[in-house]
């Protein structure tokens, strides 16, 4: 019985080796053609065509264009070329196809044959350009030259320009349209202009021989130019690439029909290994009594195990929570501090408005009403002739008018920095309102709005921030209102804004920048991110910068950081920090899940979290 079983699972092992092997066979004949080189072909021959129809349009621009530059049709060339060597060795598996040889060399023969006649039509298509562009400049120097001929001679003098102009004219008639009666219209205008020479000077001769010259280049030049270009239309490539293509097409559809065969054989071969396969299974599932046996021994060492697992873990999350209250209190420490650095800017500024408003009072010009008041009442009984008649009494009044301005000046500056110190207390109050808002909750999850929280943070920093002169940056993206954990994502907001205020505290060479950025991720996820370009951090520093009791501050105490990643753990997320070096700035940023309140409607319970004061 061992003994047959042995053959028959050999067998099996044995029928199961030559499923594979004719599997994998079908799937290498299958799989052997790159298919995406038909179509990279095809993509290649389209290419080629487009590029010989610009090729074809540049030629034509530099044919009427008066600004042209042949270096432009090398652009079109070079490209044809590299991709037709794309295209052949792409190919390089039809070296041994006549067909493909024959059409190949159809191709390059078109090719040859257009890059000869491109050369010709330059050569020619330049003298053309160049004589039409001075031919004008040669009949200014006609005219020029016979100016002082035409004070004795003036009739003989138009005569000649009126030729010339009539030659110039109908050589760029010509250049536009070629035509034989234009030609010999020209040829007239040229033996009439030479029967005019005759009549003048002999040192006028020259210029009115370069004229004819160039009138001649026109006439001989502008035919050839057509030609050539007639000649480069009727070029075949376009026709060479059609025939190229139309093999490649017959070749690709020759190999699908392959494949389909092959497709064929492998739905057998797989359907073969299937039955096999199902019957493996079913040998398979027999098994498993006996290792299930030998899983519930294996089990009751595993109870044992996990018992003590669940002890040691019990251990380390009750560590773990008391690091956390520990780091908790020290953020709550780092929140009071920037509160009472706050507070005491502002009531640097109460005690310079109190002080203001003392000596106002003390040094007011009120004090003279008193001396008035008693010049007054020494003259009670005679005050009408005393203000008219003594000299002391004729000042009185104007000097009551000076004083009740001054009176009301001081009045306005005094009720200025009053204003001032009642703001500040205000201010004050404000930001133990703001302090006093978020202390409440251990964990309580409520509407957040984001920016709101971002300028809380910014209040309690806000003395601080003032006075390192530290410049704020904005960079929010839409967010919707979400539920979240206000005091925590504080305390977070809190110590990254000072640590990027520390960062940029000693700058001299550039501005002291902050960025606050937020966004929403993937629509699930909440991005908040406080940059400084600061003095950056060192790459051994990256890996310890979250590292309880790790500080390269003289005065710091390395809880802050280490506070801001635990909370943000605590909300099922991840703070991280980027810097490409001391001196480069740094990047630190705070990934948690966005919980929209219409979500939280989904999940009653999620709004149930306990409350505890501290």
């Amino acid at each position: 019985m061992m003994r047959w079983s042995r053959y028959r699972s050999a067998a099996l092992v044995t029928l199961f080796a030559i499923l594979v092997s004719l599997l994998a066979f079908l799937l290498i004949k299958a799989f052997s053609r790159e298919t995406s080189t038909y179509f990279e072909s095809r993509d290649l021959l389209r290419q080629l065509k487009q590029l010989d129809a610009r090729l074809d349009a540049k030629i034509l621009k530099t044919r009427i264009s008066d600004e042209y530059n042949y270096n432009l049709l090398a652009i079109p060339i070079a490209d044809s070329s590299r991709r037709w060597d794309q295209l052949v060795v792409q190919n390089s598996s039809l070296d041994n196809s006549s067909i493909w040889q024959a059409r190949k060399k159809a191709y390059l023969d078109a090719t040859a044959e257009k890059n000869k006649l491109i050369e010709q039509f330059q050569a020619h298509n330049t003298a053309l350009r160049d004589d039409l562009e001075t031919l004008s400049a040669i009949e200014d120097t006609v005219q020029t030259d016979l100016e002082p001929f035409s004070a004795e001679h003036p009739v003989e003098t138009l005569s000649v320009l009126y030729s010339a102009s009539k030659l110039t004219l109908s050589a760029l008639e010509y250049a536009q349209h070629v035509s034989n009666g234009k030609a010999d219209k020209i040829e007239r205008q040229i033996q009439h202009l030479a029967a005019q020479k005759t009549s003048l000077p002999a040192a006028l001769g020259p210029s009115i021989d370069k004229l004819i010259a160039q009138a001649n280049v026109v006439v001989s030049e502008q035919p050839q130019v057509n030609d050539l270009l007639d000649r480069i239309g009727f070029i075949p490539v376009a026709a060479s690439l059609d025939g190229i293509n139309e093999l490649l097409n017959e070749i690709q559809r020759r190999a699908e029909l392959q494949d389909r065969q092959y497709l064929i054989y492998l739905s057998v071969c797989a359907a073969l290994m299937a039955v096999l396969v199902f019957y493996l299974i079913i040998r398979q599932l027999r098994s498993y009594a006996l290792i299930n046996q030998m899983n519930s021994a294996l089990q009751l060492s595993n109870d044992r195990l996990e018992q003590r697992v669940e002890e040691r873990t019990r251990e380390l999350k009750e560590a773990q929570s008391e690091l956390m209250d520990a780091a908790r209190t020290a953020g709550m420490a780092e929140i009071a501090t920037n509160v009472l650095h706050n507070v005491g800017n502002v009531l640097n500024s109460v005690n310079i408005s109190a002080d203001l408003v003392t000596r106002k009072i003390r040094s007011s010009k009120a004090q003279g009403l008193t001396k008035a008041v008693q010049l007054m009442n020494e003259h009670a009984d005679d005050l009408g002739d005393f203000v008219s008649r003594d000299e002391k009494g004729k000042l009185l009044p104007a000097y009551l008018n000076q004083l009740a301005a001054a009176v009301a000046t001081e009045q306005t500056e005094i009720i200025q920095e009053l204003a001032q110190l009642s703001k500040s207390v205000d201010h004050i109050k404000e930001i133990v309102a703001t302090q006093q808002s978020y202390a409440g909750a251990a964990k309580l999850l409520e509407a957040v709005n984001i920016t709101d929280l971002f300028e809380d943070a910014l209040r309690m920093n806000s003395g601080a921030l003032n006075r390192h002169k530290v410049t704020v940056l904005k960079d929010y993206h839409p967010v919707p209102t979400f539920l979240g954990d206000k005091h925590r994502l504080l305390l977070i907001l809190i110590n990254l804004i000072s640590n990027a205020k520390y960062a940029v505290s000693d700058l001299t060479n550039r501005d002291r920048d902050i960025t606050l950025g937020v966004r929403v991720v993937d629509g699930k996820t909440l991005r908040i991110s406080v940059k400084d370009e600061g003095e950056g951090i060192a790459p051994e520093n990256l890996a310890r910068i979250f590292t309880h009791g790790f500080t390269t501050r003289k005065d710091g105490h390395g809880f802050g950081l280490h506070s801001c990643a635990l909370a943000a753990l605590e909300m099922d997320g991840r703070l991280y920090v980027h810097s490409d070096g001391p001196g480069r700035g740094a990047l630190f940023t705070l990934d948690i899940p966005l919980q929209t309140i219409h979500m939280q409607d989904e999940h009653p319970a999620a709004n149930a979290s306990p409350t505890s004061a501290y």
